[in-house]
């Protein structure tokens, strides 16, 4: 078995030597809290036969969950949180978890909101901090967005520690993808650097489900839902008329996941388009005639694409750039609209083509139960991580458990659909397609 290339070892800003005050605060009679020993790991590969200790903790993450002994004093303690990004289901459930939990049970009574993402650390732009407790976080699991704002493009590191620093920051909470999450590596590294005590605590979001080292992104449940109902919608548009084709474009900007799953979960689509995988529109074996002799069969078909997909049909020239440096992609819903119009007008043959596009609705509504659940799971244990006084981690869904993942092992990776794994193979099964991706 080929040893991972990373260094699963989190670092800590001391020893902890305070007693939790989950210990301290028992009332009589009940049982004792679970701590979770700094020895206790998960395994990264559960398939490993490899039993020395030394590679098994090589192999392995750090256990998420309480520590029985803390890092910060928490009647000192002055904690943040900010969300990144683009919006994304369940982000009030995750900022809710992070009060509650530092607010009850470890007595911490100073939490500020950091508005609207990096761009609240710095002056320009005038964005007021937000007192969070208890009563601020009431009832925000049950609407969309994020209470704190959001906002995309970098934001100068030092500055960002120099609030910090103001504010007398112990722990900071970051929530946000791959961008956030290599802003938030280069703020742990700024902070050592000047030698603070300031714990950096990632929780990573993303509906495209594709950051490195976390099998399951909070979000990534409700926007299967809500796609599902797209799929119906494209679905009984389709087959209403005759030669009718549904297309429905869903997030996905580099992995498939979504599409994928989704198509699995609402199994009416006979086509399923992903970034991993390439496909060209014309010859015998070009999606077009692939379309169109399902038109001929069946009178009706159902397209999802994820937007990352198809980029390679576009020119590269003239790539641009969104705030955070990330390529703007083709909108290949739109052009394979106006594609297949072309294709059958020119057969003269009629369709009624109607296209989805749910992608703004999806991200901007509230966490279903499923993510909900999840989101107050993830929030308490990045609380338990960063009072334990570790730092520069994410809180990730691995194997079945909660674990710390550095940022140094997850950052700047991305996670994909392997075009040769279950995942897409179930796919492939489902929709019918393997004649027209082979060839």
């Amino acid at each position: 078995m080929k040893i991972p290339k990373f260094n699963t070892a989190i670092p800590t800003l001391g020893e902890a030597k305070i007693t939790s005050p989950l210990k301290l605060h028992k009332p009589p009679g009940e049982p004792e809290k679970l701590f979770v020993s700094d020895d206790a790991r998960i395994l990264v590969d559960v398939q490993t036969d490899l039993l020395d200790p030394d590679i098994r903790k090589n192999l392995s993450f750090d256990q998420a969950g309480p520590r029985e002994k803390i890092y910060f004093d928490p009647s000192k303690l002055k904690c943040a949180i900010a969300t990144c990004g683009g919006l994304c289901p369940g982000l009030n459930d995750i900022i809710r978890s992070i009060v509650l939990e530092l607010y009850h049970i470890y007595n911490v009574k100073t939490i500020y909101g950091i508005q609207h993402g990096l761009q609240g650390f710095i002056p320009e732009f005038e964005h007021d901090v937000i007192d969070l407790n208890p009563d601020t976080v009431s009832g925000i699991q049950n609407t969309g967005g994020s209470i704190l704002g959001s906002s995309r493009g970098t934001q100068n590191i030092d500055t960002i520690i120099d609030c910090l620093e103001r504010l007398n920051i112990g722990i900071l909470f970051m929530v946000g993808g791959d961008g956030t999450l290599m802003a938030s590596k280069k703020i742990a590294e700024g902070i050592e650097k000047r030698g603070l005590k300031i714990s950096v605590i990632g929780i990573p979001k993303t509906i495209d489900n594709d950051i490195h080292l976390v099998s399951r992104s909070f979000g990534f449940d409700t926007a299967v839902d809500v796609a599902t109902l797209a799929i119906k919608g494209a679905h009984n548009e389709a087959v209403a008329y005759p030669n009718g084709i549904g297309l429905i474009k869903l997030m996905g900007r580099h992995s498939g996941f979504l599409a994928a799953t989704a198509a699995l979960a609402q199994q009416d689509a006979n086509f399923v388009l992903i970034p991993e995988v390439d496909f060209f529109l014309y010859g015998k074996t070009g999606f077009l005639q692939a379309l169109e002799n399902r038109i001929h069969k069946r009178r009706h078909a159902v397209i999802i694409v994820a937007e990352g997909a198809g980029q390679n049909l576009f020119d590269d020239q003239g790539k641009k750039f969104d705030p955070s440096g990330n390529i703007i992609l083709q909108d290949i819903g739109l052009f394979l609209k106006e594609k297949i119009s072309q294709w059958f007008k020119a057969k003269d043959i009629p369709v009624s083509l109607k296209y989805i596009d749910p992608s703004y609705i999806i991200r901007s509504l509230p966490a279903n139960a499923n993510d909900s659940v999840f989101c107050g799971f993830l929030g308490r244990e990045a609380v338990h991580a960063g009072m334990a006084g570790k730092t520069k981690l994410l809180v990730s869904f691995w194997n079945n458990h909660y674990v710390h993942v550095p940022m140094d092992a997850a950052a700047g990776k991305r996670k994909n659909v392997d075009p040769h794994g279950r995942l897409w193979q179930s796919v492939l099964e489902a929709t019918g397609q393997n004649t027209f991706i082979n060839g």
